[in-house]
């Protein structure tokens, strides 16, 4: 007990005797070892890192997990290092409304089929989220977190260290100082001064040894980059590969509800038009090769209805988008381009037959805007 708190004691004044160093510095009473200019530049470096990355990480968790309270869960499953029960995401949620409400309407009906087919798209259009998000976890967030409660606590941990080794190193110098004066005036014996001289000795050789330690764990935060560099890359692939998925699921769907448009009657009256599928946002890309002109031909401008009209002998047409052949009987096209079309009986009126030079292939009609 007696060992105890004599160590207490003796931590308690190496506190104070700190405590003391830093105010007056602070104040301007006392001076101060700088640290050499490198070990600044890393220092400086490393708040940065740490500052932004804290940002990146909170408004990617944001980005990904807009709800609060989830975000609050997650937190706390990964703090207790449980795992975080499965999670129906809003769009799936969507999804299961839209069948639930199908049933209710009769999935016979023309309301109730419609509901059922952008129901089942909206549930994979959830699933495709749900990649998103445990890619997200595992290859971006995970490391970001890793290094803010791994590495940075420790290059934290020696900082402070480095920092008590310099106030003790300052508080040597300023007791070599007094003890110097002292004995000047012949107020002190040499051998306090000799003790304060080996005193700085050993708090010199603390914090030089101090400093190269945390230099080297500074120096570290370059692979840091590298490393974050890596998880950033598998962050945006994950992210093309979601958006792709998603641009898929509604070009399919936006053919599954033409097709209900062409498809769907009731008795004695008109056909029935099924709402706009998709949005025009999704129709700035090229279209599908193979979708029926007839499905297209609402939703193109006016300067593509000439594709409509039909090919009687060799015209020529121009190419509207890229397009690369799937086999050695599809003809490549490059936008802009003219080339010469023409049709055979008995073939798909999706497709005519292309002509470029000696080139010769199928090239689908949707690409093509026919010239007079």
């Amino acid at each position: 007990m007696d060992f105890n708190v004599k160590k207490l004691a003796c931590g308690a004044g190496v506190f104070f005797t700190r405590a003391v160093q830093f105010t007056e510095e602070k104040l301007g009473q006392a001076e101060k070892t700088e640290l050499d200019p490198h070990l600044e530049n890393l220092i400086t470096r490393a708040d940065s890192t740490k500052n932004w990355t804290e940002k990146i990480l909170r408004q990617t968790e944001v980005l990904l997990q807009p709800n609060p309270s989830a975000r609050i869960e997650e937190f706390i499953y990964d703090k207790l290092d449980k795992k975080l029960p499965s999670r129906t995401t809003n769009t799936e949620l969507l999804g299961q409304y839209m069948l639930e409400a199908a049933n209710e309407f009769g999935p016979g009906t023309p309301y109730g089929s419609t509901l059922i087919t952008v129901g089942e798209y909206q549930k994979r259009l959830g699933g495709a989220e749900r990649d998103l998000l445990q890619a997200s976890a595992v290859g971006f967030l995970t490391p970001l977190r890793n290094f803010l409660e791994g590495d940075w606590r420790t290059i934290s941990k020696e900082r402070r260290l480095l920092e008590n080794r310099r106030l003790d190193l300052d508080i040597c110098k300023a007791r070599l100082k007094k003890a110097k004066l002292a004995e000047a005036k012949a107020a002190l014996l040499s051998e306090e001064a000799d003790k304060a001289e080996h005193e700085l000795r050993v708090a010199q050789a603390e914090f030089d040894r101090q400093a190269e330690v945390t230099k080297l764990l500074l120096e570290g935060i370059g692979s840091t980059h590298l490393n974050h560099l890596r998880c950033l890359q598998d962050f945006a692939e994950a992210q093309a590969t979601y958006y792709a998925q998603c641009h898929h699921h509604m070009q399919d769907l936006q053919r599954e509800l033409s097709r209900c448009a062409n498809s769907i009657s009731t008795p004695h009256s008109a056909p029935v038009v099924c709402p706009d599928p998709v949005s025009s946002a999704f129709l700035s890309g090229p279209p599908s090769p193979g979708a029926s002109v007839s499905s297209l031909s609402s939703q193109r401008p006016l300067a593509m209805e000439q594709t409509q009209l039909p090919v009687t002998g060799t015209r020529k047409a121009k190419v509207l988008y890229d397009y690369e052949g799937h086999d050695g009987s599809e003809l490549s096209l490059l936008a802009d381009e003219l080339i010469i079309v023409h049709t055979v009986p008995g073939m798909d009126p999706d497709w005519l037959i292309g002509e470029r030079g000696n080139q010769k292939g199928k090239v689908p009609v949707t690409y093509l805007e026919l010239l007079s």
